[in-house]
């Protein structure tokens, strides 16, 4: 279990002075001073930029080379369709170390990505693609709206993975749809939607053994994709990002929440939450 208010600060304090040791600072103030300094910079040099798109964790601006990104990792947090917000020192930054670790290893066995190289602590280089206007949720436990819709106990371990589809559109709530509502509106082809439910699959058998190596369960994730053009062909590829943010991860003892599902029910320590999954996943912070 999580400590108290009073050690959870003290244990958020030690693990922000790793944090700062990590990068050749002697204390966390003067990282973040430095980071601060930095995002001055880039913010200056984002001024001249085009920004492309601002949602509610990530930002992405035009990039040095046609055909790429760059995508800024945001302290923001939100939940239900942003009516609760805060903002998490710290969450960029990990979210940016976990979401390249995760893009590496994807593409280590074959899956393409987005993922170009990380830049800074806050930033990643990335592809720029197409975006697929769906959210695509792989479930292998019981938990969140699924529990809701359903009435069942979270926690009850599925017999098989189930991959489902939602509209991404925070005007409606994000419905979830159809594979025959996908074909039908012209969303995507039903190659494409082939082809991403096979990726997604594809995914999660490998990364529930990355976490479970780790004592980590991925109960289920959220993934975007994004279409590449080569010529005259088109295909599909990862984008977005895979981090806390977007995965249900628990403890496989304890089953104790280390995703956004502590700041969703006030379970409070999130960024510690998080850096917890990026210490077991050996991730030098």
């Amino acid at each position: 279990m999580f400590p108290d208010a009073d050690v959870a600060q003290v244990a958020l304090s030690k693990a922000l002075a790793v944090v700062a040791r990590g990068h050749g600072y002697p204390s966390w103030p003067r990282l973040k001073a430095e980071v601060e300094a930095r995002r001055s910079l880039s913010a200056d040099r984002m001024a001249r930029r085009r920004k492309i798109y601002e949602g509610k964790a990530k930002i992405l601006y035009e990039g040095p080379e046609p055909g790429t990104l760059i995508q800024f990792f945001k302290d923001d947090t939100t939940a239900f369709d942003a009516r609760k917000r805060a903002v998490l020192e710290g969450k960029g930054v990990i979210n940016n170390r976990i979401s390249e670790f995760v893009m590496r290893r994807l593409s280590s066995i074959g899956v393409q990505t987005h993922f170009i190289k990380r830049l800074n602590l806050s930033e990643q280089l990335i592809r720029e693609v197409e975006i697929i206007p769906l959210e695509v949720v792989c479930r292998n436990i019981v938990a969140g709206s699924l529990s809701q819709r359903f009435g069942l106990p979270e926690g009850q371990t599925l017999p098989r993975p189930i991959v489902e589809f939602y509209l991404k559109d925070d005007k409606l709530h994000d419905p979830p749809v159809a594979e025959e509502h996908i074909a039908a509106f012209n969303w995507a082809s039903t190659q494409e939607i082939d082809d991403i439910v096979a990726l997604t699959r594809r995914i999660n058998d490998d990364l529930r053994g990355v976490f479970g190596a780790v004592g980590i369960t991925l109960v289920d994730f959220k993934l975007e994709f994004g279409r590449v053009r080569e010529g005259e062909v088109s295909h599909v590829i990862l984008a977005d990002e895979i981090s806390p943010d977007s995965c249900r991860l628990w403890d496989s003892r304890t089953n104790e929440k280390l995703d956004k599902d502590r700041f969703r029910r006030d379970l409070g320590d999130v960024v510690e939450g998080y850096a917890e999954v990026a210490h077991r996943l050996g991730i030098a912070l």
